[in-house]
């Protein structure tokens, strides 16, 4: 029998590409996957009932865990709110509005993911709503108008794991409980970081553009000073719902989920302004938004599932403890310790990622001499990473369902970008400052 926790994660990475192979519902490959390792596994778990109970029980819990969470309310809302915008002519607005300033910009309205996915991040805090939302009001307008698939979807998978860097953010809140770092200046310290992240999309994307004239319409539009300023009119009622949801939370008016609840509301007050609502558009909206709420929650129901094993085999324990006794230079040991999340990505969520691992890994992050407010946002980019890396990628999976594309071709769209967030990081961890200058300023 197999009792070395390193070589179960092995296995059981490769039984759950054996199951997402199979074409089998996401949620349910997550959920056998977890099945099976307990019951190949068996004589790594405590000895106190039967498998079968403890499988049962097991499988229970996590699922009310997984989903018995008042923060999960904000996502159907936040979905919904981007389905109306979807359908109504809002979004067809937001694109005519922008397209008079970024005209003249290599890439053009490919940065829009990019921009609104930086906006809705400050707004949920989710990556899973922000890849949603944001995607339903842009892919098949993008795909309308003669762009790159590829970039889109691209775009649109890396923007979307801002939802846990820019503020606020979940696990920079279950970072800050656990490691008793202020959570406030967790969320300042995640800004720069995340502006600098957005930018290096928009590069990256300027740069493929030029060199790649089948990317944007052949067709350049000319826009005189007029037009771009009468074009404001398309993009005031967007920004003052944006406005309205940032202002409630940031203002103290209003939780993430009250706000999600009056931003849905601010898009059926738009979509009526607009005269493109009506009865057939708001069940269809609603029609939408279940289906991809109930798809969203059962991933993370069988990703709960799956993390509760792991835990149980003790596999994310046993490789921390592997890694914490080789002795290794600080920067030695962060880049063994991001490898290390990279692999724990691909078989778990990313809030069971922090929860894991971190009552080890901290201990030997400050031991060597690293700042727990800086390697916060580190452990940020990992829980970012996961959400585009197979199998367990939550981005790639959201994205899946809201275009039909293949996961393999998702996957070679998000490639480049997930190439970027890994230069970042490397940025991040050789000059800190860029996470820890704001908080420090805040302090003095």
């Amino acid at each position: 029998m197999i009792a070395d926790p390193l070589i179960l994660s092995v296995v059981l990475i490769g039984i759950m590409f054996f199951f997402l192979l199979s074409s089998i519902w996401i949620g349910s490959a997550l959920m056998l996957t977890g099945l099976a390792g307990m019951f190949l596994f068996e004589h790594n778990l405590p000895p106190t009932i039967s498998l079968f109970q403890k499988a049962g029980d097991l499988l229970a819990g996590s699922l009310y865990d997984s989903l018995n969470s008042w923060s999960l309310a904000a996502l159907p809302m936040f979905i919904l709110m981007g389905e109306i915008l979807y359908r109504s002519s809002i979004s067809n607005k937001l694109l005519n509005g922008l397209m008079p300033w970024l005209s003249k910009v290599p890439g053009r309205l490919l940065h829009v993911n990019v921009a609104a996915c930086s906006l809705f991040a400050a707004v949920s805090g989710s990556s899973a709503a922000t890849t949603a939302t944001v995607g339903k009001i842009t892919l098949g307008e993008l795909k309308a108008r003669g762009y790159s698939k590829k970039l889109a979807l691209g775009s649109l998978a890396g923007s979307g794991t801002l939802g846990f860097l820019i503020p606020p953010s979940l696990i920079m809140i279950i970072y800050g409980v656990l490691s008793d770092v202020s959570i406030g200046k967790l969320f300042i310290a995640g800004v720069f970081p995340g502006l600098l992240l957005a930018t290096s999309y928009s590069v990256y994307i300027m740069i493929v553009s030029y060199f790649d004239k089948t990317t944007v319409p052949a067709q350049e539009e000319v826009f005189t000073l007029k037009e771009k300023l009468l074009s404001i009119k398309d993009l005031l009622p967007i920004f003052s719902l944006i406005g309205l949801v940032l202002g409630s939370i940031y203002g103290g008016f209003a939780t993430p989920t009250e706000a999600a609840a009056l931003g849905v509301l601010g898009s059926i007050v738009l979509a009526i302004y607009f005269k493109s609502f009506n009865l057939e558009i708001f069940q269809e909206a609603l029609f939408n938004s279940v289906k991809t709420t109930v798809m969203i929650s059962f991933i993370i129901a069988g990703a709960g599932f799956l993390s509760q094993v792991v835990g149980f085999l003790g596999i994310a324990r046993a490789i921390s403890e592997f890694i914490g006794g080789l002795g290794l230079s600080p920067y030695v040991l962060i880049f063994v310790i991001g490898l290390m999340y990279i692999v724990l990505g691909m078989i778990l969520d990313g809030i069971s990622i922090v929860v894991m691992t971190l009552p080890i890994v901290l201990p030997i992050i400050t031991m060597a001499g690293f700042d727990a407010l800086w390697f916060g946002i580190f452990l940020v980019f990992m829980v970012e990473l996961s959400q585009i890396t197979p199998p367990v990628g939550f981005s790639l999976f959201v994205i899946q369902s809201i275009s039909g594309e293949k996961i393999s071709y998702i996957l070679k769209a998000t490639f480049p970008f997930f190439i970027i967030m890994i230069f970042i990081v490397m940025i991040v961890t050789i000059f800190p400052e860029v996470a820890t200058y704001l908080p420090a300023k805040m302090v003095e």
